[in-house]
């Protein structure tokens, strides 16, 4: 191809392996040329890829896949070669449904079914006094952040559909809104919800790993007729990008990794509050109670970069359980077709088989473990989910 790349992102600490693969310099020393383009909400993201405006981008894997099943736009089938992230996101609430919630625990605050259990009774309050449904922040309907918040609360019965109210906001936007009372909480990626704490106006409820040990979370996208017509640019870039993920994994490498995403042109925060982020020690309450994870966001340890099918199974199993689709057995293998381990191997001169992957392990709090040969029966052990209509 001539001409430099075109790569879209998100202001989000998971966009960190690209960032610092065009800024350290590791794409150039592949021969790419990149141009970083910032954007404010994911539909803008997909639109440009799917048009070719991009030629790359930072993706939720969950848009991905529903692209490529023409699930809530156009048909635009896409690859994704590397996995930008696992885990990442956090849920966050007002100081005013904290509260509510730890007024209603029983039991340890940071157990996910805990305090699932206590916004169910607060949601049953609240109904019994005629006040208003809950509103959840979340950033995409094809979303991690989605999925994460309904996977919660349906555990301990909460109808996410019936008994609160979920709505799209592009993850810059949510700090403001929960200031403004727009919304009681929100579910998104670094380092939004950091800034709600340090701004005294949330408090971190959980993590996403709370809920899901291990859970895909963005992908390097691009559309799979353009990876296939530049296979060998496809290879630089995941090279470029495993580069960038090793680098900021290295602990004397935080301090400069973070002041490179906390430019104004990148993330634009500040540069410890991303630190904090990679470095999985976070401010979780205005009042400076800090809480530590080392499953907080994996950029590359623990072959976090090379794409598990089973992970895109599992993502398109929670469409079918929301009734965003319908169940299909050609769509199942579409969208574990999205998430491309063997571009990855490729690009990386791994063979096949050999790579240490986490083979579908995601941990959940709740429900039976899940097999991606067995979606149906995993969808049938669930009480709260919604047909496709």
């Amino acid at each position: 191809m001539t001409g430099p790349l075109r790569i879209g992102f998100i202001p989000l600490v998971d966009a960190a392996a690209l960032i610092v693969a065009v800024d350290k310099g590791f794409t150039a020393v592949e021969g790419l040329e990149v141009e970083l383009v910032r954007e404010v909400s994911w539909s803008n993201v997909r639109d440009k890829l799917n048009i070719g405006l991009f030629d790359v981008a930072h993706l939720l894997a969950p848009v991905a896949i529903a692209s490529s099943l023409g699930l809530g736009h156009v048909k635009v089938p896409i690859a994704a070669p590397f996995n930008l992230g696992i885990n990442g996101n956090a849920i966050t609430v007002s100081p005013a449904l904290h509260a509510a919630l730890m007024e209603e625990i029983d039991g340890d605050r940071f157990d996910p079914l805990a305090t699932a259990r206590a916004l169910a009774r607060v949601v049953a309050k609240r109904r019994k006094a005629g006040a208003e449904p809950l509103t959840f922040g979340m950033t995409f309907p094809f979303s991690t952040h989605n999925y994460q918040l309904r996977f919660w609360m349906a555990a301990a019965g909460v109808d996410p559909d019936e008994d609160v109210r979920l709505v799209v906001l592009p993850p810059p936007y949510m700090v403001d809104s929960l200031a403004n009372g727009h919304v009681d909480a929100f579910c998104v990626g670094a380092p939004w919800n950091s800034v709600a704490v340090d701004l005294g106006i949330g408090h971190i409820l959980h993590f996403v790993s709370d809920i899901l040990v291990h859970a895909a979370e963005k992908v390097l996208a691009v559309r799979q007729t353009w990876a296939e017509k530049n296979s060998e640019t496809v290879a630089a870039l995941v090279r470029a990008a495993v580069k960038g993920a090793a680098f900021i994994e290295q602990p004397e490498n935080r301090i400069e990794a973070a002041r490179i995403l906390a430019r104004p042109e990148r993330i634009d925060v500040d540069a410890e509050v991303v630190q904090r982020t990679l470095d999985g020690r976070l401010k979780i309450s205005p009042d400076g109670a800090m809480r530590e994870s080392g499953r907080y966001l994996l950029v590359g340890r623990e072959g976090a970069g090379r794409p598990d099918p089973a992970q895109a199974a599992w993502l398109y199993a929670q469409m079918v359980r929301w009734g965003q689709t319908a169940l299909s057995p050609e769509a199942l293998v579409t969208a574990m077709g999205v998430f491309r381990p063997d571009l990855y191997d490729a690009a990386v001169g791994q063979s096949a088989g050999t790579a240490d992957a986490p083979g579908g392990s995601f941990g959940a709090f709740a429900g039976p473990a899940f097999d991606p040969r067995d979606v149906a029966g995993y969808l049938a052990s669930f009480d709260v989910a919604r047909r496709a209509r």
